[in-house]
């Protein structure tokens, strides 16, 4: 069978920043009615190659091709008029505005030069009957979850009918519900003849979604084939060249020290008078369904949002945190989803974003001391193998890096409990691999880590325990043999709850 001509080309395209080379003589074909993988690690310059894609940066060298066409200088109105889009793993919503709003933006339908609000309603009610949107059209983004704000994205883009589609991490804040309808999304616009480009670490969904991928490591082209009968060991091997058997560490045989946490009739935002316990040297991971209560036992817990609780004991504190200073101070610490938003100063340094926790404790007599600051930066650049100028803005490295530096910034409060919410989301198997050594040394050294995660197989593999939440309360309390990804889902989908007698 003779194969259809790309919708979408990259040919030999070399693209650099400040002398260093990110991509390196890279092609890529998107067909229609194909789906097909970008796979790499963090920094391998999946990213880059985007962004050219897209008309968002332009190649130092080599071509972009639209219908078999050289297209010049490709700016990213040329590709939207060819019919590219783009769904961001990073969103690119405006929260004040609606959901109808947010669709719409840049692409409003117009009648006699204004814009007709006839034709945008009919057009917004169809992308959201496609994605699972349910809420009203005129509700503010802002009043969504995460997740839901993932499927505005993905709306925005099918209001715009395009060939082509980029999805960039698109189930990284979604429900199992949620990636679901996005499955069967994909299987029509692939019968329907759109080409689409998947970026994705899970490497079940490639699996099951894709029929061809492409393979970037160090801003090469490694691998370039179908995926017929490769499993997703193979799609390991030709990532990083190696098995995944050790991409977890092992459990400890030590059992867990003295408890740090302990609450009964605990609620907080979503969650409903749970009870809850965790010890030192523990990984807890707190699992279900997205937006069922998880964000909010950590910001309890953390002191971020108002919580109560008929008993508490929480790092020596015999009450809840009243504010996140004095979780601080306790030795409590937040790691939150959103990096790019809550975790980090972006437009900042590395060097910055590293101590900005610490510069109070650093501090001499009122004053800066910068042999001391200088000294934890390298100390923190060197365990979290950042390699290169400090100097430059966080937002310059890959999210993975970008992730590790979320992480580290804490560790010189030498917390003793670690508050972490979906801690690899976004993040390449190599860089998750080196954010679970450290989250088992940190145990190892009597700290307690509180995993949310979206990531079943890490909750499984990681976690010494497993509490899943449904609807703010407890589904579910699993340890040992017992946790496992039919236990987690089963309790999260309410099909195997054991509830709080568990």
């Amino acid at each position: 069978m003779t194969e259809t001509r790309p919708l979408l080309e990259a040919r030999q395209v070399f693209k650099g920043f400040f002398g260093n080379p990110v991509l390196k003589g890279v092609d890529i074909a998107l067909h229609p009615g194909r789906v097909h993988a970008l796979l790499g690690e963090n920094g391998a310059g999946k990213s880059t190659l985007i962004n050219l894609l897209s008309g968002a940066l332009q190649p130092d060298s080599g071509a972009i091709l639209v219908d078999g066409r050289p297209v010049g200088r490709f700016s990213p109105a040329a590709a939207r008029a060819a019919g590219i889009a783009v769904v961001q793993q990073e969103l690119s919503l405006t929260a004040d505005l609606s959901i109808a709003e947010n669709i719409g933006l840049g692409a409003f339908p117009r009648r006699f030069g204004l814009i007709d609000y006839a034709a945008l309603q009919k057009g917004v009610r169809e992308v959201c009957a496609m994605v699972g949107l349910t809420e009203p059209v005129d509700m503010p983004v802002a009043d969504l979850s995460l997740g839901r704000r993932q499927m505005v994205e993905i709306a925005k883009a099918l209001f715009r009918k395009p060939r082509v589609l980029i999805l960039d991490e698109p189930t990284s804040s979604l429900s199992a519900h949620e990636a679901g309808i996005l499955a069967r999304l994909i299987g029509t616009l692939r019968d329907r003849g759109t080409a689409l480009l998947y970026i994705s670490h899970r490497l079940n969904e490639v699996q099951a979604l894709c029929a061809h991928v492409t393979v970037l490591k160090d801003g090469g082209v490694t691998a370039d084939q179908s995926l017929a009968g490769i499993d997703g060991e193979g799609l390991v091997r030709l990532m990083v060249g190696r098995e995944t058997g050790d991409l977890f560490p092992p459990r400890p045989l030590a059992a867990p020290g003295a408890t740090r946490i302990s609450v009964e009739k605990f609620s907080a935002g979503l969650v409903r008078e749970i009870g809850f316990s965790a010890r030192a040297g523990e990984i807890v991971g707190i699992g279900g369904l997205v937006g069922q209560g998880q964000e909010d036992l950590l910001l309890g817990l953390y002191g971020a949002i108002p919580a109560r609780a008929d008993h508490a004991e929480v790092s020596g504190l015999p009450r809840l945190p009243a504010h996140v200073g004095e979780a601080n101070a306790a030795g409590i610490v937040y790691v939150p989803a959103d990096r790019k938003h809550e975790g980090l100063v972006l437009p900042h340094s590395i060097a910055a974003n590293l101590i900005l926790p610490s510069l109070g404790r650093l501090a001499r007599r009122g004053f800066r001391d910068r042999a001391a600051e200088a000294g934890l930066i390298a100390d923190l650049a060197r365990r979290l193998t950042i390699k290169g100028d400090v100097a430059r803005p966080v937002q310059a490295l890959s999210g993975g890096n970008q992730q590790k530096v979320a992480l580290a910034k804490w560790l010189p409060l030498d917390p003793s409990i670690l508050l972490l919410n979906d801690p690899t989301r976004g993040v390449d198997i190599e860089t998750k691999r080196e954010i679970y050594l450290m989250l088992r040394a940190f145990a190892a050294e009597g700290r307690l880590v509180i995993l949310a995660s979206s990531d079943t197989p890490e909750l499984v593999h990681l976690c010494d325990r497993v509490v899943v939440l449904r609807e703010g309360r407890v589904a579910a309390r699993l340890s040992g043999a017992a946790i496992s990804e039919e236990a987690i889902v089963g309790a999260a989908m309410g099909i195997h709850e054991q509830g709080e007698a568990a």
